[in-house]
């Protein structure tokens, strides 16, 4: 590969991608130069400016954190373009339009330096008109960088050659995409919409027509095609509102218009009520109404109110039932719930076997016409559309013959490359061997690794043969050269007494003939907490000595994280709550995912930390007290960081809200690097001669001098109608823990000394009414209470 570094790149173009891009690329570190047209009157920079202000503005954010703003720099192209010599990287991003993208890429080749990267985010025109008559230098580093919106969030980015693109160049950009973006970088040939708009948009088209045929509603869309299946939560008809229909449309036309061979070429023209609504322009959330619309009641309450297709009139929506969805909620593996779709009974089985039987066959027929591997088909669904499931690793988890028989009764077929495969004894289109994952190469009719997934470890490729101990909520996985991985699979990954006595067991193995323990999974998220359904029922059992023995042992599980002979990796990623942040504030090391969203919540459920979360932000508070300061402000800090229940919106922020601490944590761009990353950094730790640690005997504590300042504040909170009675009772008794008791001055305290006061204060909030109502409601609800 090229040796090529990235340290400044300019994004030509603020619109709503050019400046979340711009963002992306702020985030890592990169110095952005960020230009748009000059306005005819008032300040040159207006539009550029005020661009990037709206999409800083925007939630969810497209930055890690409020400074990283300060690594872009604004212009327009008038006055600023020169600059862009001294760039390493040129990103167009303005409007959809062939001549206006040849005239921004005439200044660009005036400018540019010789070897510069110069790629287009188009999303429809065909890369190679665009480097038509541009010189040698140019096209040979020239290529389509299509990232998805929002830039920071989707995780797809597609790479489009020319014939005249330098294969070195192709090859960097993929690795840089997947390394320091965190993408999952997709190679596409240039065809119309490249892969993951061309096969995504028939599916959604697909679905348009189907719900006329089937006479569907909205919500039942919504239902059907959403997280059971294995899709965002938006699923089909939100997800279309948010991104906008006339986005939608846009993209449906020109396949259309450029695919006139395509078989489902009649599928991308609209249905009728699809036209309607872009007519009256209810092109979703940008013009306030779409497949939804959001209005006030008379008692003033927001309403979310459905589209009736048929009618074209906005009506509450209709609760969906289906016998088949209520057969999928039992089932965890997204992949099992696929055969229970394909044979139910009712509307919702009826549409997963008209949409999924004629996604085989369309997907089947795109090879090699869009990608000459049906891997990079999957990879594009997953990462640009959210999907679990590929197409073509749905087909396999419905069963490729079984599918193939279905496909049959709704007038579907298969390529002939398909039968072929199945002719020669080949019944899936992916298999895993000795840990690694394997795909159906059509050229050579046989399985072939997918190319680049030797960077990452995929725990489920270790399933099979690698599983040393497990038990109902956690398994111990070898990950090879002495290191063992503790994989949590409770749902949402909670914590409960299997999970620390698998992690017990890790590190006692890990003591004796091993060299160092990952704590780290491949689920939607690291860890949501404790298991607080378990707290509620010991709690209203009044079974005090064993809540109490069960919150010794999440401390003791914490402690030994932190004081164990080995080295223990923490490595968290999406939402990484209440145990799941305490584990990280105990480890040698976090090896955390960008996207990761950590906080010590449990204060929302009338709680303090009890695993020893709060005796940490003592601890971390003593560390940073100094003599020339005021003590009473650093306690402070700490106290409303776990009194306000604040979640970090990314890995940046957590290191800002101090749960993260500085050389003790790496940050993971691409979450699929995760595990990989983190079983190197345990691997590091070890070969550095790791030492076990010695528990602290030095905190200081500030008592009954910091008691008055927590007491004061919650006071005035509780008087000012910010927090109830019961908030301000909970704020006491966490300040009482951090301040070591009502002891009468700064004293030095030991580590347990702290916990003892952590969990007395635990079970006794357990004890409280208002404190159960709470949980009860998360429980139950699913939602927080304030009481």
């Amino acid at each position: 590969m090229i040796n090529k570094k990235i340290n400044k790149v300019a994004v030509l173009g603020s619109g709503i991608m050019g400046s979340r891009i711009a963002c992306h690329f702020a985030n890592i570190g990169v110095e952005v130069l960020l230009l748009d047209i000059a306005p005819k009157e008032g300040p040159r920079n207006s539009i550029v400016d005020t661009a990037l202000q709206t999409a800083i503005k925007t939630n969810p954010s497209p930055v890690y954190a409020k400074k990283v703003v300060q690594k872009i720099t604004t212009g327009n192209f008038e006055d600023d373009m020169p600059k862009i010599a001294a760039y390493d990287w040129i990103i167009e991003v303005v409007v959809e339009n062939i001549d206006i993208k040849k005239k921004v890429f005439d200044q660009v080749e005036q400018y540019r330096k010789p070897g510069t990267l110069v790629t287009s985010n188009t999303s429809g025109i065909p890369i190679h008109l665009m480097a038509e008559g541009r010189s040698a230098d140019f096209r040979a580093n020239f290529c389509g960088s299509h990232f998805f919106n929002p830039p920071r969030y989707l995780r797809l980015l597609e790479i489009i050659p020319t014939a005249d693109t330098n294969p070195d160049i192709v090859e960097f950009l993929m690795h840089y995409g997947d390394k320091f973006l965190g993408k999952t970088t997709v190679l596409c040939k240039d065809t119309p919409a490249f892969i993951a708009n061309r096969v995504g948009v028939y599916a959604i088209m697909a679905l348009l027509h189907l719900v006329e045929k089937m006479d569907l509603t909205v919500e039942e869309v919504d239902k059907f095609t959403g997280p059971a299946l294995g899709r965002p939560k938006s699923a089909t008809f939100r997800t279309t509102d948010v991104v906008g229909l006339d986005t939608m449309i846009k993209v449906a036309k020109g396949l259309y218009d450029n695919c006139p061979d395509d078989k489902a070429h009649e599928l991308f023209e609209l249905p009728g009520y699809v036209a309607k609504m872009a007519e009256n322009n209810w092109l979703g959330d940008k013009t306030q109404q779409g497949f939804y619309k959001k209005t006030k009641t008379a008692e003033g309450k927001t309403e979310i109110l459905a589209l009736d297709l048929k009618t074209l009139e906005y009506r509450p929506q209709q609760k969906v039932k289906s016998s088949t969805l209520d057969l999928t909620k039992a089932i965890d593996n997204v992949k099992d719930r696929m055969k229970v779709f394909a044979a139910g009974k009712d509307k919702a089985g009826e549409l997963f076997r008209a949409s999924s039987f004629g996604l085989f066959e369309y997907v089947s027929d795109r090879i090699p016409e869009i990608s000459d591997e049906l891997y990079r088909i999957d990879d594009a669904m997953r990462a640009g559309f959210g999907w679990d499931l590929g197409p073509f690793e749905l087909w396999d988890a419905v069963g490729v013959k079984e599918a193939i028989e279905g496909m049959k009764t709704t007038g579907n077929a298969p390529a002939a490359w398909v039968l072929e495969m199945l002719d020669a004894g080949h019944t899936s289109f992916y298999k895993v061997e000795n840990g690694v994952r394997k795909y159906y190469d059509i050229p050579t009719k046989s399985y072939v690794a997918v190319p680049g997934a030797e960077a990452f470890i995929i725990l489920d490729n270790l399933r099979a043969n690698k599983v040393i101990w497990k038990n109902n909520g956690a398994s111990i996985i070898d990950l090879g050269d002495g290191i063992l991985n503790v994989e949590f699979h409770s749902k949402m990954n909670t914590i409960g007494g299997d999970t620390l006595q698998a992690i017990n067991k890790a590190i006692d193995l890990a003591e004796k003939e091993y060299r160092g323990v990952v704590i780290g999974n491949d689920g939607a998220n690291f860890s949501a907490g404790a298991n607080v359904g378990l707290i509620f029922m010991m709690a209203v059992e009044q079974e005090w000595d064993e809540l109490n023995m069960a919150i010794k042992a999440f401390q003791n599980t914490s402690m030994r994280i932190r004081y164990s002979s080995i080295p223990v990796v923490v490595a968290p990623h999406n939402l990484a709550l209440g145990g799941g942040c305490e584990f990280s504030l105990h480890a040698d090391h976090v090896q955390i995912n960008a996207e990761t969203y950590m906080g010590l919540v449990e204060f929302g459920v009338g709680l303090i930390p009890g695993g020893g979360g709060t005796k940490e932000f003592a601890l971390r508070a003593s560390d940073e007290f100094k003599d020339d300061q005021i003590v009473q402000n650093v306690l402070k800090e700490r106290f409303l960081t776990i009194g306000m229940a604040k979640v970090s919106t990314s890995a940046v922020e957590a290191f800002e809200l101090g749960y993260l601490q500085k050389d003790k944590y790496s940050i993971t761009m691409n979450r699929s690097r995760l595990i990989a990353d983190a079983k190197a950094k345990a691997i590091e730790l070890a070969d550095a001669g790791y030492t076990q640690p010695v528990k602290r005997k030095d905190i200081r504590v500030l008592g009954k001098q910091g008691l008055g300042i927590v007491y004061a504040g919650a006071n005035t909170m509780y008087s000012g109608h910010y927090i109830s009675e019961h908030d301000k009772k909970i704020s006491e008794k966490l300040g009482y823990v951090m301040c070591g008791g009502d002891l009468s001055y700064p004293t030095e305290v030991t580590e347990q000394y702290l916990l003892d006061l952590e969990r007395e204060v635990f079970l006794s909030l357990c004890g409280e009414r208002k404190t159960l109502e709470r949980i009860q409601s998360i429980v139950t609800k699913g939602k927080p209470l304030r009481n």
